[in-house]
């Protein structure tokens, strides 16, 4: 009796996780964090409902594995940037370790909502909602009709009520 067909992410595991890995310690400089990704990078593929035909399996895991990362470091810039606005806060007023871990998340989904949309959508969603600039203003500055200004706010406002 033959022993079942292989899962097709682990054969590309048996086949190209240590390659993988190897790359991603080259680019990282760490060998743990290089397996972090790596680890992330066969689960992802895992996640999947159907699995791609691959011509090239390592510029597809690459891609994956260059997607975790920039993940990785907008999240760190994220959290950056985070902590320098709490250092300004009164420590009473600090939150919880708890309260801080859900605003990162928080902010990090509305991040990945806001690069998701248009550039001309994500600038008039950000000069109305971190500005305060009222539409004529944006549409004035922007050089847009009211109208446009008005449709943009409407497909931001869609994407930030779809956010997960």
């Amino acid at each position: 009796m033959s022993a079942p067909p292989a899962h097709p992410v682990a054969e590309l595991y048996a086949d190209h996780h240590r390659w993988l890995h190897a790359w991603l310690r080259r680019k990282l400089g760490c060998t743990h964090h290089a397996a972090d990704v790596a680890h992330d990078t066969f689960l992802r593929l895992l996640s999947r409902e159907d699995m791609p035909a691959f011509q090239e399996p390592r510029a597809y895991l690459t891609r994956i594995a260059r997607n975790l990362m920039a993940d990785h470091w907008r999240r760190q810039e994220l959290e950056r940037a985070y902590l320098d606005a709490l250092a300004l806060l009164p420590e009473p007023e600090y939150p919880s370790p708890e309260s801080r871990l859900l605003i990162v998340d928080t902010l990090l989904r509305i991040d990945r909502c806001l690069h998701g949309l248009p550039a001309l959508t994500r600038r008039i969603f950000l000069r109305s909602q971190l500005d305060g600039l009222i539409y004529a203003d944006i549409a004035a500055e922007l050089g847009v009709s009211l109208p446009t200004v008005k449709r943009h706010m409407s497909k931001a406002f869609l994407a930030c009520l779809s956010v997960e």
